[in-house]
């Protein structure tokens, strides 16, 4: 039952960069693999990228490899998204989402808790 919440939206020009930040609490975090998904008007919420209950490995989809970073602070209980060079299809609502059911995965179903989202809008 860990609760999530995302902060470190924007609005930022295209190439421009943002620091997504998801807290946790309530929950024993280093049990928990995390993800960031996304949801832009109109679409389907989908996975961005995973970092597992370890924090060896990592997940992204294609449209974001070597620009958009995942990572996570046990200590601080925390997971970031580090999200560079920033294009106009960027633009979206992200969601932070945990799940204690897998140690790893890219599956968005097996993700049971989820935050309320941060906007990030990114003009051209």
């Amino acid at each position: 039952q860990v609760q999530l919440v995302e902060s470190g939206g924007g609005l930022v020009q295209a190439g421009g960069s943002l620091r997504l930040s998801c807290a946790a609490s309530g929950g024993t975090f280093s049990r928990y693999c995390m993800g960031w998904f996304r949801q832009a008007p109109g679409k389907e919420r989908l996975l961005v990228a995973v970092v597992s209950k370890s924090g060896g490995s990592t997940y992204y989809i294609d449209s974001v490899k070597g620009r958009f970073t995942i990572s996570r602070d046990d200590a601080k209980n925390m997971v970031y998204l580090q999200m560079n060079s920033l294009k106009p299809e960027d633009a979206a609502v992200y969601y932070c989402a945990a799940t204690d059911r897998y140690s790893f995965t890219m599956f968005p179903r097996f993700y049971d808790r989820w935050g309320q989202g941060t906007q990030v809008t990114v003009s051209s």
